[in-house]
């Protein structure tokens, strides 16, 4: 707050605080006449801080100003340097605060302003407790396992037992539980799960193994840190208020709590129960969740609770995912961590000023070595603890940084503390800077420190082309909605699994995370009594439908279901994780485009298209994309029906070359068991003249050599060559020979250039898919056929690859 002074036709109200003066003029003039009236009007006043006196292009002018600047830093810099974007906001609210902008700030950042933002700030704030607690699934807290449990709670206990020691040295206190310094000792100790769950999703880690393991340790933390509040008021109060009315508000609290999770919850579980599956919820039930939440503070306050704990116990009494949760987090989020949120962190920037801290007295000076001590002893604690539990040593020290990482709720509360006047102006903006520095600091550090994609490199060649015919071939067939089941089904029947050539099938619905933080990752147990409830929510008929697969192929092949629900721009860690537990050799992905009948585009999704190229560049093992649709997989003359009758199935191999396409022919020769499927490996070359021009490299022709000799040999195999020049040449001699099969089959050979595709290059359009691939799948090239595109294992530590 700042001096402001009234002119002599104004009526004013004066607040004293101190030796400073607020006035505020009645009635608070809202909206101008215009920038132009002001200046060209009659009464034209040339002066802008006449024009900022109306709070509402004051407040849209802050708000401009707040985005642009947060921005210009944000992604002209910061981002550069692997700074979140708190930082930017923050710095774009001490820009424009009295910090920078001295006696100027006056004009953009009035009292009255001020408070309007504030307003809009702290309600974005609180919206922010309420979705965070939406999406944390409560069930993680008994759900967590021992690692999590001891991390979670001994990470805050020990530091808050060295706060108050460190307090008890410096000040001499005796009895610590009974100030605020207690209090203050919770905020420098505590792990807040909504910061925890920013910070991992900027670093795409979220469903990680160490991930996993910050997000269960943090809800942990969150709930022991919520009841020392509790523990530590009501000590507080025995002293002041007297036992009696300590009791009663312990009886208020449990009832406040028997209430939200033993009433509201379950009346709102009972509420989207009534929802179809994948339908809509209702929209007058929707309005009552809302109007109820923006009631919570009242009534909170009216169970003598503070009243953040209103909209965070709400939050955690909605159920989490579908259809409530995430109806919620999709109508409020954008709003909210787009618009409001950020408003609230710049209005905190405008606070800081770090003039203060050169008049530090000395309790702030205490605080900031009791939290200094606080913060070092929780490093050391969640270091040693991942330790103790046999964790690698980056791992460790990655998981040290997440925990003690601060951001934006540990801002609001000390906001809140200096807002009661708990805290002076100096404290606060030490505090405030050491949450900066802390949210500035950690993930760089983590990013040097955790790689989860180094986990997937492996000395063992994971291939078809290295698996053994008469072991089982582990493949994981990937499923995004209910089409991509007969198509991994028609496509494992291709393979003829028999006992001496058997399959063993790891199933992954893949489901985007939506209306709760916590990735699940669900293991359907197929010979349990039917399918618990939870389970059935997600993947129910895909349990049945691949249950039914393995009974039709008994003792040829065996299947598990799983269901990955996490961020789409984070599945493929879910793929990838279950590659390497099951020793996988082959994973198997629908095409991001879904064709109907007549050949238009049914479906097509951008981000199962990312998920693919993720994939294809992490993979522990070779990765296969198949391309159906109105070719074969859904109709007459699909796969599955073809097999059935007496008829052979038509199989062709492109070949020309390279890893990619002997792990495709691999893959050809292991289908070519089945008396019923019929191959031809169309070998295309290029001529004689110019292989003579071309130094090609001695070991991959070996190699490629090789592979086509043992092929030739196998009876049932058809074998054809072709030579060509150039690209258009090979598309002439493939379009009309294609038409006779249902299965094309080529290495993807990505980057690679020869002649028989020279001219083809620039005419990509899904580089997942290769060249050849592009070609024979576009509906321009025709064809009745399906399409599967295979590369071969990339990853592997090779001398001093890491």
């Amino acid at each position: 707050m700042r001096r402001a002074s009234l002119n002599s036709s104004s009526t004013g109200i004066e607040e004293l605080v101190g030796q400073k003066h607020v006035c505020m003029q009645f009635p608070l003039k809202v909206s101008s006449p215009g920038l132009g009236a002001l200046i060209f009007g009659n009464h034209a006043q040339n002066d802008l801080h006449k024009f900022m006196e109306y709070t509402g292009p004051s407040l849209f002018s802050q708000m401009v100003l707040t985005f642009v600047l947060t921005h210009l830093f944000h992604n002209i810099l910061l981002i550069h340097l692997g700074l979140p974007i708190l930082f930017s906001q923050i710095l774009a609210g001490i820009v424009l605060g009295p910090m920078v902008l001295g006696k100027a700030s006056v004009v953009m950042t009035s009292y009255e302003s001020v408070k309007i933002l504030g307003t809009l700030g702290s309600m974005g704030f609180i919206f922010f407790l309420f979705l965070s607690a939406v999406k944390m699934d409560i069930r993680m807290v008994y759900k967590a396992g021992r690692k999590a449990i001891c991390i979670g709670v001994l990470t805050v206990l020990v530091p808050i037992a060295a706060c108050l020691i460190t307090d008890r040295i410096i000040t001499g206190e005796t009895d610590l539980i009974r100030n605020k310094n207690f209090f203050f000792s919770i905020t420098y100790s505590g792990t807040s799960f909504p910061v925890i769950h920013i910070l991992l999703s900027e670093l795409k880690i979220l469903n990680s193994e160490l991930g996993r393991l910050g997000l269960s340790a943090a809800i942990v933390s969150d709930m022991v840190s919520v009841l020392l509040v509790n523990v530590g008021n009501w000590v507080n109060n025995v002293g002041v208020k007297g036992p009696k009315v300590v009791l009663e508000d312990m009886g208020l609290t449990i009832a406040l709590v028997v209430i939200v999770f033993l009433v509201l919850r379950p009346g709102m579980k009972w509420f989207a129960r009534r929802t179809p599956e994948g339908g809509r919820i209702n929209d007058v039930f929707l309005y009552a969740v809302v109007l109820l939440f923006m009631l919570s503070p009242t009534v909170t306050s009216l169970f003598h609770a503070s009243i953040l704990f209103g909209p965070f116990f709400f939050g955690l009494a909605t159920p989490d995912g579908p259809p409530l949760g995430s109806t919620l987090v999709e109508k409020f989020e954008p709003l909210v961590s787009g618009m409001f949120l950020p408003l609230f962190a710049s209005t905190c920037g405008m606070r800081i000023d770090l003039k203060f801290l050169l008049k530090s007295n000395k309790y702030a000076k205490d605080q900031i070595v009791a939290a200094l001590v606080t913060l070092i002893v929780k490093f050391f604690v969640s270091l040693a603890l991942p330790l103790s539990f046999k964790m690698p040593k980056q791992d460790s020290l990655a998981l040290a940084f997440i925990m003690i990482t601060k951001g934006i709720f540990e801002i609001g509360v000390y906001s809140i503390f200096f807002d009661a006047a708990v805290i002076s102006e100096d404290l606060f903006n030490i505090m405030s800077i050491m949450i900066v520095l802390l949210a500035s600091i950690v993930p760089i550090a983590v990013r040097k420190l955790y790689d989860p994609s180094r986990k997937y490199l492996s000395y063992k060649k994971r291939s078809i082309l290295n698996s053994k015919v008469n072991e089982d071939l582990r493949v994981i067939g990937c499923i995004h909605v209910p089409g991509n089941v007969n198509s991994i089904i028609d496509m494992l029947n291709t393979c003829s699994p028999s006992k001496e050539s058997p399959i063993a099938l790891d199933v992954l619905h893949l489901v985007k995370l939506s209306g709760r933080a916590t990735p699940l990752f669900i293991a359907h147990q197929k010979h349990g009594h039917g399918i618990a409830r939870f389970e059935s929510s997600y993947s129910e008929n895909i349990v049945l439908a691949f249950n039914q697969f393995e009974r039709d192929n008994w003792e040829a092949v065996s299947v598990n279901v799983f269901t990955a629900v996490s961020p789409r721009n984070l599945m493929y860690e879910d793929i990838c994780n279950l590659a390497i537990n099951n020793l996988t050799s082959f994973i198997m992905l629908p095409f991001h485009r879904r064709y109907n009948a007549d050949g238009s585009i049914e479906s097509e999704d951008q981000a199962i298209r990312s998920l693919n190229c993720s994939i294809l560049d992490k993979s522990p093992c070779s990765v296969g994309i198949l391309v159906e649709g109105h070719r074969s997989i859904n109709h007459s003359n699909s796969i599955e029906s073809t097999l059935s009758s007496d008829s052979s199935f038509g199989i062709a191999v492109i070949f020309l070359g390279g890893k990619d396409d002997r792990e495709a022919l691999a893959f050809a020769r292991r289908i070519s068991i089945g008396q019923r499927v019929g191959l031809t490996v169309i070998h295309i070359k290029p001529s004689k003249a110019i292989r003579i021009i071309l130094a090609d490299d001695d070991s991959d022709k070996i190699l490629n050599d090789e592979m086509l000799r043992i092929t030739k040999e196998i009876r049932n195999i058809r074998y054809i060559e072709k030579e060509v020049n150039d690209g258009p040449e090979t598309s002439t001699f493939l379009r009309p020979l294609l038409n006779d099969y249902q299965l094309v089959i080529a290495g993807r050979r990505y980057g690679m250039e020869d002649p028989q595709t020279f001219g083809l290059e620039e005419w990509i359009e899904f580089k997942e898919i290769g060249i050849i691939g592009d070609l024979v799948s576009s509906q321009d090239f025709g064809g009745n056929y399906s399409v599967l595109i295979v590369q071969q294992q990339q990853l592997q530590l090779i001398g001093n690859i890491a």
